[in-house]
């Protein structure tokens, strides 16, 4: 198969939301390749900026070298593939929609999984609180002062600069961009509580024919190396897709009102 034949998506959502158990999901077609967290759509975002930068460029700017530049980079980074449908993994598609379009040449679709940002936030604290007994997490040396507190460390998740901020400000402002219709939401509770109907879903929003997942033996193919963030096991999943409960009222407490009502993804198709 040609590498530009190849069909691509996206995952790109919140962290903590369940973006690795669906990869693995996804990943028991054997028409799907899905990848661990990536990073190509970084190296295309470098090579545009520094192209714009050079004053060769400048001087003889070409945009349609610079296009088939970009398309070659992820089409030659997924070219020993045999998978003709790949989903590639990273939060930072959705802040680049446009030049993900411009370089495929066509509106890509993008999954997003997405969580009640309470527990988003317990599950940070949770990790925080289970790392913290042998070690400091990068977030905890850099606002030591914050982390003395729930209510601190929530606020430091929280900031434009951090993994929830961050990824909620991209999704956010993709939508007010007007590509609301080329991403699917995913709600952590949908995958976990109705496994089968949350893939059908998908299926029919990708328009690809439909696939018996076994989701009581969903088998781990991707992998990262979590000491990188500190935190050990951060995109470990378990075997069998079942309920997680909700707990961000037993863990945050009063910590986290500021936080209730933010899905505004939930508004979206009212």
């Amino acid at each position: 198969m040609n590498e530009t034949d190849k069909k691509i998506h996206f995952i790109s959502g919140l962290p903590r939301a369940g973006s690795t158990l669906l990869a693995n999901i996804l990943a028991q077609n054997p028409r799907f390749h899905a990848t661990a967290t990536n990073g190509i759509a970084d190296v295309m975002f470098g090579v545009r900026n520094q192209w714009n930068k050079l004053v060769e460029f400048q001087a003889n700017p070409n945009e349609d070298a610079k296009k088939r530049v970009l398309n070659g980079i992820i089409h030659s980074y997924f070219a020993d593939l045999d998978e003709p449908v790949i989903f590639d993994k990273s939060r930072s598609w959705v802040s680049l929609f446009e030049m993900a379009e411009e370089a495929l040449g066509y509106k890509p679709k993008i999954i997003v999984p997405v969580r009640d940002m309470r527990d988003v936030l317990s599950s940070f604290e949770k990790l925080w609180r289970k790392t913290s007994a042998s070690s400091q997490l990068v977030q905890e040396s850099e606002n030591y002062f914050k982390f003395q507190t729930i209510e601190g460390r929530c606020d430091v998740w929280m900031q434009a600069n951090q993994p929830v901020g961050l990824a909620y400000n991209r999704i956010r402002d993709a939508v007010i961009r007007g590509h609301a219709k080329d991403m699917y939401f995913i709600e952590f509770e949908a995958l976990t509580h109705s496994p089968k109907e949350t893939m059908d879903g998908i299926y029919s929003f990708l328009n690809e024919e439909k696939f018996e997942h076994d989701f009581d033996h969903v088998k781990q193919v991707t992998w990262e190396n979590d000491n990188v963030h500190g935190i050990k096991g951060l995109h470990d999943i378990r075997e069998k897709v079942e309920p997680v409960e909700s707990d961000w009222i037993d863990i945050l407490g009063h910590a986290s009102e500021p936080y209730a009502g933010l899905e505004f993804w939930r508004q979206l198709h009212k």
